[in-house]
């Protein structure tokens, strides 16, 4: 069974772990039709709109 030939510091170990609980917040575009929050290059939810094209039909 394979053994470490030497113990890893706890300076090695957790500048390793260190950028596990950094995540990216998602980039937020303004519609161009009702103006809302959405992601870029997703249809809008909250009109249903991709760009000046309707997509989904939102009653």
């Amino acid at each position: 069974m394979a053994v470490p030939a030497r113990r890893t510091s706890k300076a090695k170990k957790n500048s390793r772990r260190s950028s596990v609980w950094k995540l990216d917040a998602p980039t937020l575009v303004k519609c161009s039709n009702c103006g809302g929050y959405t992601v870029p290059h997703k249809v809008c939810k909250n009109c249903g709109y991709y760009g000046d094209r309707e997509i989904v039909s939102k009653d």
